[in-house]
């Protein structure tokens, strides 16, 4: 029997089967990043009886954009698209959460408020580009975040938790991964600070814990996840001992109950691995952490059995096959072909690369 469609929990979340919709940045949003019926037609393509979706990474302050068109939930008149959006999951019978997202350093002043640098932990700049109104910009150098400013961000992402409660979602994910602010709080590479902030790893994590802990404040820690990429180098992240640093916050976030924890998997690409270090993934934190693990990183049907039945997942996150199949969980379960994605239309644009992949039954194969 199938692991992939066997039923979980997750906390508070009942799932009929482990294949997650991984959060997938879009850029579809309304002037005013306002969620609209174009983005509701996308998810409920693609939420299925008993499946999880995690949404888009959502900025919970103007101060945390890094991608023009990213929808919000930073101000009360965005709760009614996003309430739309929940809606058609739960009619379709599936559960969402909302990703909280703040990108820190990696961004540039023509995404910021009144053409303000980008915060950071620290004032060191990461490679890579973000998206303006106009395009794609280089990343800037960033300004290193004041000690007062930072309660501020926190209550940011517990109102932004809020507002998701409002909007009818199931439950939140901290974005911590791929080196966006919680992220750079957590690695020595990017985080020189010398106060409570920074440091050893006990301040380090400081940051994630107590954005953690808004949202639990808001849903329990049992609707609250935590997304973690510990072999990430995107946005120049690097750390002088990721497996220390990501045991240590694993640990953390177990202590405090959370519903589950999302692992990205190191991708065996390039620069995308540490070098001189072995790879932290699911395998190595699963026996820090009690609660659901699920894991995301260019899986396909077969290797994510493979992680299921070696116990070091519960779940599996997909991503790109998940833009090109509205029908992912059933082409999966069934052996069916998949549609081959688009990259040239993953970010921002209309009803082109979005809601028009074709359902299995459509589909010219």
């Amino acid at each position: 029997m199938s692991k992939l469609f066997a039923p979980f929990t997750a906390g508070a979340l009942s799932l009929k089967h482990r294949v997650v919709m991984a959060p997938l940045t879009r850029m579809r949003s309304d002037p005013g990043d306002l969620p609209n019926a174009l983005m509701r037609e996308y998810y409920e393509q693609r939420a299925s009886d008993g499946g999880l979706i995690v949404s888009e990474a959502t900025p919970v302050m103007r101060q945390g954009y890094g991608y023009a068109g990213a929808p919000g939930i930073y101000d009360d008149a965005q709760i009614e698209g996003w309430r739309a959006i929940t809606d058609a999951v739960h009619a379709k019978g599936g559960q969402i959460v909302m990703q909280l997202w703040h990108v820190g350093r990696q961004s540039h002043p023509d995404i910021q408020p009144n053409g303000e640098a980008p915060v950071a932990p620290s004032a060191i700049a990461a490679e890579g580009y973000g998206y303006a109104k106009h395009g794609p910009v280089p990343f800037s150098t960033p300004r290193a975040l004041e000690r007062h400013e930072i309660p501020a961000i926190i209550a940011a992402f517990g109102a932004g938790a809020a507002r998701a409660k409002a909007a009818g979602f199931d439950g939140v994910e901290i974005h911590g991964a791929n080196g966006y602010l919680p992220d750079q709080f957590l690695q020595d590479g990017t985080n020189k600070r010398t106060d409570d902030y920074g440091g050893p790893i006990e301040n380090r994590v400081r940051f994630l814990l107590e954005v953690t802990r808004a949202a639990i404040d808001v849903f329990g820690a049992e609707r609250v996840g935590v997304r973690l990429s510990p072999s990430g180098t995107y946005g120049s992240m690097s750390d002088s001992d990721p497996q220390a640093t990501f045991g240590y916050v694993t640990r953390q976030l177990d202590a405090l109950g959370i519903a589950y924890l999302h692992i990205v998997e190191p991708r065996i690409k390039g620069t995308e691995l540490i070098e001189d270090a072995e790879p932290v993934a699911a395998e190595h934190l699963r026996p820090l952490f009690h609660g659901t693990l699920i894991a995301a990183g260019g899986f396909d049907g077969t290797s994510a059995e493979a992680i299921l039945e070696a116990g070091h997942a519960d779940a599996v996150a997909f991503g790109r096959d998940f833009i090109a199949n509205p029908d992912l969980p059933e082409r999966l379960r069934h052996h069916l072909p998949l549609t081959p994605y688009d990259r040239e239309t993953f970010y921002g644009g209309d009803a082109r690369g979005y809601t028009d992949y074709p359902f299995y039954n459509c589909a010219n194969v």
